[in-house]
């Protein structure tokens, strides 16, 4: 009986490490007053969330509306890993994310592409690109990317920080002025990956309930027994 306890507690716990915070909510309809694109419900986000198992991280991210591949359109997740700066404001005008630092970006398309650039103290970013990385399905878009893709600057990954916003490109092979970034998931730059379970702690989770299943069951069993022998 006392195994039977340990084994309820152990999963209980694993349990609780894998119930997480849920994801952060946008308001609908808060579009940045500088933004002076096209405004459609695929650009205004309603909601955003970074999940990491201790090897990857899960980008998700909702709008309020169907995404569809408008040129020009594009999703970016900014990440801090340690030697982040103020980039969007420093390189665009006008002055809109002070306090949205990154050194990574994870740029997203609703045609499915994914592109990962981690941009260095000095020299040129570095881009790794995936064709279909990135899953779209209705208004939801969603990719997984490694910590070897995301590796550290100084930050451990659970301290990383993120931010999410939707973009509308007048040309879009290029970056223009910040008037095109429509809109900041809220909390943007203050953003930590909440833990998820590893596989591996997902299957001791599976087995210690059903240990504690069979237990349960060999226990009732030796009481009918029992009861059996002395009625």
């Amino acid at each position: 009986m006392r195994l039977m306890y340990r084994l309820v507690a152990g999963c209980a716990l694993l349990a609780t490490a894998a119930s997480a915070s849920a994801a952060v909510v946008d308001p609908a309809g808060d579009l940045l007053a500088t933004y002076t694109g096209p405004v459609s419900g695929d650009i205004d986000i309603t909601s955003g969330d970074v999940a990491f198992d201790g090897t990857s991280f899960l980008f998700t991210a909702t709008v309020a509306g169907n995404i569809d591949a408008t040129p020009g359109q594009l999703y970016a997740w900014g990440i801090n890993r340690g030697a982040g700066t103020a980039r969007i404001d420093l390189l665009r005008d006008p002055d809109i994310a002070p306090n949205i630092l990154f050194d990574a970006v994870l740029v997203m398309l609703p045609n499915g592409f994914l592109s990962v650039v981690t941009i260095p103290v000095a020299g040129a970013p570095t881009a790794t690109n995936f064709v279909g990385g990135t899953t779209i399905v209705g208004d939801t878009l969603s990719a997984s990317v490694p910590l070897s893709l995301l590796f550290s600057t100084g930050f451990a990954p659970e301290d990383y920080t993120f931010g999410f916003w939707s973009r509308m490109r007048a040309d879009p092979t290029v970056d223009g002025t910040n008037n095109e970034i429509a809109d900041f998931l809220q909390g943007s730059g203050a953003l930590n990956a909440r833990a998820v379970p590893e596989p591996a702690t997902w299957l001791t989770m599976l087995l210690g309930f059903g240990l504690v299943g069979g237990i349960m069951r060999s226990s009732k069993r030796r009481n009918r027994e029992l009861s059996a022998r002395t009625a």
